[in-house]
């Protein structure tokens, strides 16, 4: 699980085992994780975050999309 990414708390990183998925990041903070798909910024699926934590999250992902895309075509191919 590469991580691609560390603001604050929050840890941005793909799974080794997802290179046939769109590209997406998992971003986890404690127990709490996230799956954001990354073509076109959205929640796949969220676990443990409030709503106004997630459009924080959504945001981030957002400001720092052209750096986790690189990363992922990187790892990936």
């Amino acid at each position: 699980m590469p991580t691609v990414l560390r603001i604050g708390a929050f840890r941005f990183y793909f799974y080794s085992h997802e290179p046939n998925e769109p590209p997406h990041v998992h971003v986890d903070r404690g127990e709490a994780t996230i799956k954001i798909w990354l073509e076109q910024v959205e929640v796949a699926k969220s676990r443990g975050f409030r709503a106004h934590e997630i459009n924080g999250i959504v945001t981030m992902v957002e400001e720092h999309r052209d750096r986790l895309l690189e990363a992922w075509h990187e790892y990936f191919g």
